[in-house]
Formats: structure tokens, C-alpha cells, sequence
């Protein structure tokens, strides 16, 4: 084992320690069968400092770095998709802040320092309708003077619903119609106007309770925004840091679930038997070639987010390369995830198909990751720009 190796075993020992992975996955197919938030889960990682791991030694955490923090969605992810996929949010955020401090923008210290002191962040940018995401908003962001702000909009998908207590968002400020704004900042969950649904019952990852939370001239002190960016595709360090923290840690959790799916259909068939081939179905060509062919596309994605991570940890500039690579490593997990559960659904055979079996769960769950950005649509005139507009 290499020192990094040894190191990483280290952090996940004290981290995510293997009896603690195996509650969560214990606790999964309840949350997922009542439809209710993973609160032991999240009791458990609060308090064993698993969401302070991005904060920096300055601020009193860990300070670990991305490639780390990948790692361990990977194995969080693996005991339970939803209860990773919930976690990161606040992760992003967090992410964001270490990521802007590392590159001397202490615009988000605060996050840090708030985070350090047990406060939870939220991801409240998704909006119904809103496909330019990051650079533009239907939240309405009303200045009010003194640099306050007041915002009243939909936002969608809005993880960590039960628990947080700080709500990262954006509007948009009209009030110069020639020159419009997208605002960034936090919002905290004491302050008036603020509604979360009470429904919440979907396909897969519904241990996230994931619920759309409407603001109603919510204010915004001015000392929590963050941002005042050009609307549309403007260059910003806290978009990109967005992006990246965002679609490296969804990739991670949707690289993790398919590893599990690999391992639920490896168990499955050496367990199965074939009474007309008289050996178990580990045995059987077909069944073999199948396993092999999702493990093949599954072995290509962790070393690509292990690659990227890290040059995002080195602060690598690869300039506008960085867009194609983000959004490339999470619509490849995610695609990888769907694929590698399916045929995992496929070895495991019909008992999966109950609503009970993990695989069942598992493969609701995959589908989960078409929906977050950026999607095909989207990345498509990226990658196309980059080989064919060239001058």
C-alpha cells in the first residue's frame, strides 16, 4: 500500500469507520420505505466531524481536500445513496468556501467559520424553469438598501430540507434594467418568508427529503451576499467553484452507488443456481460476460475523478478545459451508474424486482442522476465548441 494509500485508510477509519457505514446501510431501505430524512444517519456523521472534512486546519477542521472528500462520498455512497447524496449539499458549499480560500477570495470565510460551529448549509439554486442554472435567476433578489436584499422565488430540490439552518442562494437583481444582476449569498432559516413543502415523494433518493421551498421577501443581510454577477455566462471564481464542487461530488456519489450495484450482483450470482446447467450463475458465460462488461465501464470512472480531483486540488489552470472535464466526470458517473445498475439488476434476477431488495432501491435511485445539471443538453454545445469552433 502506497503512503497516500495508507493515509487515505487512516482518514476513513476515523471518518467513516466501518461500523458506522454499516448502520447507515442498515437504517437505507427504512428511510427509502417511509419516506422520511436520515436523521440517525445525519446525527452520526455530525458527530463524527464527517461535515466539517472540507473545512481548513485555520478554521479547526480536517482540511481535506477534494480528491479525499470524493473518496469518501464514494464509500458514504455505497451504504446509502440518498444519505451521501443529502450530505453533499452541504458539502458543496463548504467546498466552495475551502476552494475560494485556497485561491486567496476569503469572500466565503464565513461559510467556513459557520460551518466550523455545527451550522448546515443547503443548495437553494435549482428553480422550475431556470435552464441557464448558475447565470441567471426567476427569484427575484430586491435591493432594499444598506446592500440588503429581499428574495421571493421557488426553489426546487432542495436537499437537506429538515435540518438546515443556513440556505445558500441566488436571484436576480432588475432593478437596473440595463444592467441586471445575479445575486449570491445565504439566507438563515429564522428569518421570516421562508416556506418548505410538506411533499416529497418520489421515485428514488427520497431519503433526502429534497423539498421545494418557496421565499417570500426573505432578507438577505449584507453581510451574507456574496456575489452581484452580470446575468448570463459571466466568468466568476464562485461559479466555477460551484461547478466543480457540484459536479465532482455528485459524480462521486453515483460512482459509489454503482460500485455497491457491483457488488449486489457478484453476491447474487454465486448464490443463484442453475438447475439446468448444474452450477451457480457465476458459472454461466452470459452471466459473466454481463458482470464484466458493467465492471468494465464502471473501472474507467474512479480514475478519472481521482485525476480531476486532484488537479483541482493543485490548482491546476486548465483554463476553459475545466468546464468539458466537470461536466463530463458527472454526466459520466451518473450514465455509468444507470448502465452498471441495470445489468447488476439484470444478474440478480427477479427477486430484485421487489420493492424490499436493495437492487430495487438502487436502481431508483440512479435515475435520479439525469436530473441534475448539467445534463446532456447543456454539455453538448461545450464539447462541440471546443472541437469544431476553432478559429
Amino acid at each position: 500500500m502506497t503512503d497516500r494509500e495508507t493515509r487515505f485508510a487512516e482518514i476513513q477509519a476515523e471518518l467513516l469507520p466501518e461500523d458506522l457505514l454499516q448502520r447507515i446501510h442498515d437504517r437505507a431501505a427504512g428511510y427509502d420505505r417511509e419516506n422520511r430524512f436520515f436523521h440517525e444517519d445525519f446525527a452520526e456523521l455530525q458527530a463524527q466531524g464527517y461535515l466539517k472534512v472540507f473545512i481548513p486546519k485555520e478554521f479547526g477542521g480536517p482540511g481535506l481536500g477534494m480528491n479525499e472528500v470524493s473518496r469518501l462520498q464514494q464509500a458514504l455512497a455505497k451504504a446509502s445513496p440518498a444519505t451521501a447524496l443529502g450530505i453533499n449539499m452541504h458539502l458543496v458549499w463548504t467546498g466552495v468556501a475551502r476552494a475560494l480560500f485556497e485561491r486567496d477570495d476569503h469572500s466565503h470565510d464565513f461559510v467556513l467559520e459557520e460551518a466550523a460551529a455545527g451550522e448546515v448549509f443547503a443548495f437553494g439554486v435549482s428553480e422550475p424553469g431556470n435552464d441557464l442554472v448558475l447565470y441567471g435567476s426567476t427569484t427575484a433578489a430586491v435591493p432594499v438598501g444598506d446592500g440588503e436584499y429581499l428574495f421571493s422565488g421557488k426553489k426546487i430540490f432542495t436537499s437537506l430540507s429538515p435540518v438546515w439552518t443556513r440556505l445558500g442562494v441566488h436571484g436576480l437583481d432588475a432593478s437596473n434594467p440595463e444592467d441586471k444582476r445575479v445575486v449570491y449569498g445565504f439566507i438563515e432559516r429564522d428569518e421570516a418568508g421562508i416556506s418548505v413543502s410538506e411533499h416529497w415523494d418520489p421515485m428514488g433518493m427520497r431519503a433526502t427529503q429534497s423539498r421545494s421551498t418557496t421565499l417570500s421577501e426573505v432578507r438577505m443581510r449584507a453581510d451574507r451576499v456574496t456575489r452581484r454577477i452580470h446575468e448570463g455566462i459571466t466568468p466568476d471564481s464562485l461559479t466555477f467553484a460551484i461547478n466543480a464542487n457540484f459536479q465532482l461530488l455528485i459524480a462521486s456519489v453515483y460512482t459509489g452507488l454503482a460500485a455497491r450495484a457491483l457488488e449486489l450482483a457478484a453476491e447474487s450470482l454465486h448464490q443463484r443456481q442453475s438447475l439446468k446447467h448444474g452450477v451457480s450463475y457465476a458459472e454461466i458465460p452470459e452471466f459473466r460476460d454481463r458482470i464484466a462488461d458493467a465492471a468494465i465501464e464502471y473501472e474507467s470512472v474512479p480514475p478519472q475523478l481521482d485525476s480531476y480531483t486532484r488537479d483541482f486540488d493543485d490548482l491546476v489552470d486548465h483554463g476553459a478545459g475545466w468546464a468539458r472535464r466537470l461536466v463530463g466526470a458527472k454526466l459520466r458517473a451518473t450514465e455509468m451508474a444507470r448502465h452498471v445498475v441495470e445489468a447488476s439488476f439484470r444478474c440478480v434476477g427477479g427477486a430484485g424486482f421487489d420493492n424490499g431488495s436493495e437492487m430495487n432501491r438502487l436502481y431508483r435511485d440512479a435515475l435520479a442522476g439525469m436530473f441534475h445539471p448539467s445534463g446532456w443538453d447543456g454539455a453538448r454545445p461545450v464539447f462541440a465548441g471546443a472541437y469544431l469552433d476553432i478559429e
